[in-house]
């Protein structure tokens, strides 16, 4: 990881906005989205792509390491906004520290966007979830036992995943229903007995992402929209082994639907 992201992540965040507009020749963004696993597929549909490039061009970040990341940015229209798609992050799996994963919304808002999309795949909890379900995210458990906030800086949380954004996703898709996110710190899936845990408190979405980018997002004074795609139902509840080609295979068969809520959500926003 680039020292510096650690070290100063406000300046990392700077110097790579500051390379964005050099590429893109945009003097702004106004909307960022993560794109998690399965969900890239979906990104060919959100509109016209003025630059694409690999993620490495800025500084600060690393190739990625996970297959369903592609680890490249695009610089697309949508409406009258500029959007800044990320295909893939960074997970605190990886071993590069917390900087490193929120360092993508950190440099999102510094070129200038104002509202973060964060996408993800992940286990649902509840029966009725389906695979290749979109669920908006309304809170979230971070159980990573870590924070992207330095010091002692005491950002509130309560509305963290924006009433309004989830409000204006229901206009497009009223059917679309919401659910507590549950992120642990991977890369292994939960067991069976973790399930119940989650369950216990409240969770109704697993996953190894999300959380800590939210909670940068809103330091850094965003509006945060969460939408999971649920992959496949959490451990223990079909008897079935997880894997990550399944995670993959949900994305790649929902990417139409996928694709069709962000073209329609985005503009509005």
């Amino acid at each position: 990881m680039n020292a510096s992201v650690s070290n100063d992540p406000t300046a990392a965040a700077t110097a790579a906005a500051r390379r964005l507009q050099e590429i893109t020749g945009a003097a702004t963004h106004d909307i960022a989205l993560v794109m998690g696993s399965g969900w890239v597929p979906a990104a060919d549909m959100l509109g016209t792509s003025g630059h694409e490039f690999p993620v490495t061009e800025l500084p600060g970040f690393p190739a990625p390491m996970v297959e369903g990341h592609a680890g490249r940015i695009r610089s697309i229209t949508v409406g009258d906004r500029r959007a800044l798609v990320f295909l893939g992050r960074t997970h605190l799996y990886e071993g590069r520290g917390v900087a490193a994963v929120v360092h993508g919304v950190r440099t999102a808002v510094a070129a200038g966007c104002k509202t973060i999309v964060l996408t993800n795949g992940c286990g649902g909890l509840r029966p009725s979830f389906v695979p290749g379900q979109p669920v908006l995210i309304s809170d979230h458990i971070n159980l990573t036992a870590t924070s992207p906030i330095i010091g002692a800086n005491f950002v509130d949380l309560t509305d963290l995943y924006s009433p309004r954004l989830r409000d204006l996703c229901r206009t497009v898709e009223p059917s679309l229903e919401e659910g507590v996110y549950v992120q642990f710190p991977g890369p292994h899936y939960e067991t069976p007995a973790e399930i119940g845990m989650v369950r216990a408190i409240g969770g109704h979405l697993v996953g190894m992402s999300t959380t800590l980018e939210a909670i940068a997002a809103r330091e850094a004074g965003a509006e945060v929209l969460g939408i999971s795609l649920v992959t496949n139902l959490a451990a223990g509840m079909t008897g079935e082994p997880l894997n990550h080609e399944e995670v993959l295979e949900a994305g790649r068969a929902s990417a139409v639907r996928m694709g069709r809520l962000l073209t329609e959500v985005l503009p509005r926003i």
